[in-house]
């Protein structure tokens, strides 16, 4: 059973940057994908940004895309997201989540295994 440990989060006024950490207890190197989900009060789980560690490429909600970033420190079984340019609408709680198995995309909530507790990020206008 592989569990994630997240840090970071908290609450920033608009235009501020966050970086949220997930540290694995386990070898996080054959993981097949790494991400980043968010929930906000009453919407359904969303994907903020995902990566393939086997060959680094990364993958980002458009909404996110140019303002956050995803990554990977394999000495560390760590994931990242740095988050710049804050806005309210970016308020959730923030998840990470490994897959072990593949055949979902990265955006696919149900293809996860392990999940971190979650996070606050609260942005303020």
């Amino acid at each position: 059973q592989v569990q994630l440990v997240q840090s970071g989060g908290g609450s920033v006024q608009a235009g501020g940057s966050l970086k949220l950490s997930c540290v694995a207890s386990e070898n996080t190197n054959s993981s097949i994908c790494m991400a980043w989900f968010r929930q906000a009060p009453g919407k359904e789980r969303e994907g903020v940004a995902g990566l393939y560690p086997r060959n680094g490429v990364t993958y980002y909600n458009d909404v996110v895309n140019g303002r956050f970033t995803i990554s990977h420190d394999n000495a560390k079984n760590a994931l990242y997201l740095e988050m710049n340019d804050l806005k309210p609408e970016d308020t959730a709680m923030y998840y990470c989540a490994i897959d072990y198995t593949g055949g979902n995309w990265w955006y696919e909530a149900f293809g996860y295994q392990y999940w971190g507790q979650g996070t606050q990020v609260t942005v303020s206008s």
